[in-house]
């Protein structure tokens, strides 16, 4: 997923940079406003500039939504494994784990996750990066049991379990039950996986 796209490998060293600026203008203003009801006329507007200049990130208004949205995820997740990088204890790197993908979350909008939830392929980009989160809380679970660092439980279960409960927050499936926002949903988390795996003896 960090591969640059089609679009962006043909464009010229400036042109590229020019639209990584308009993608990161486009997430700010997804984030906060969604993007189901704007035209490319309201987002050159919003932008400040042409609709040629949009037309760099994608040919399409469908397409800047698909890249905007992957381009969102793929900062998020290099925010969290940069600050992952610099913990060592295997509980902290769960804990902190978890609780970046709900920092990260946290600034998305209900608009913006009404529009990710009814537009299929922003729905599909958010799967697959919810799916990639489970596997690395599966491999972090694991980490901490190697380590004697969580309790030796089942870890491809729990890993598993933790799984459909990240499933569930990105199909929307916990906001209903519980009324919490993802972010909130992913402190939830955290809390119950750290404080039910921990050992009591470090």
């Amino acid at each position: 997923m960090t591969e640059p796209s089609a679009e962006a490998a043909a464009l010229t060293p400036r042109a590229r940079a020019r639209r990584e600026d308009v993608l990161a203008e486009l997430r700010t203003l997804f984030l906060a406003a969604g993007f189901a009801d704007l035209t490319m006329a309201d987002l050159a507007e919003r932008l400040h500039c042409s609709r040629s200049t949009l037309y760099l990130v994608a040919p399409s208004k469908e397409q800047i939504v698909v890249a905007t949205v992957r381009s969102y995820f793929r900062a998020a997740a290099t925010s969290i494994e940069r600050r992952l990088a610099s913990e060592t204890d295997a509980v902290a790197r769960l804990r902190l784990y978890l609780d970046a993908v709900a920092e990260e979350l946290s600034p998305a909008s209900p608009a913006f996750h009404r529009d990710v939830a009814a537009f299929a392929p922003a729905r599909e980009v958010y799967r697959q990066n919810t799916q990639y989160a489970a596997q690395r809380v599966r491999a972090l679970i694991d980490d901490g049991v190697a380590a004697g660092r969580l309790r030796r439980v089942d870890a491809a279960f729990v890993g598993a379990a933790a799984g459909e409960v990240m499933a569930a927050i990105q199909r929307g499936s916990i906001s209903v039950a519980t009324g919490l926002d993802d972010a909130a949903a992913y402190y939830q988390l955290a809390d119950l996986l750290v404080h039910g795996l921990e050992t009591r003896h470090p």
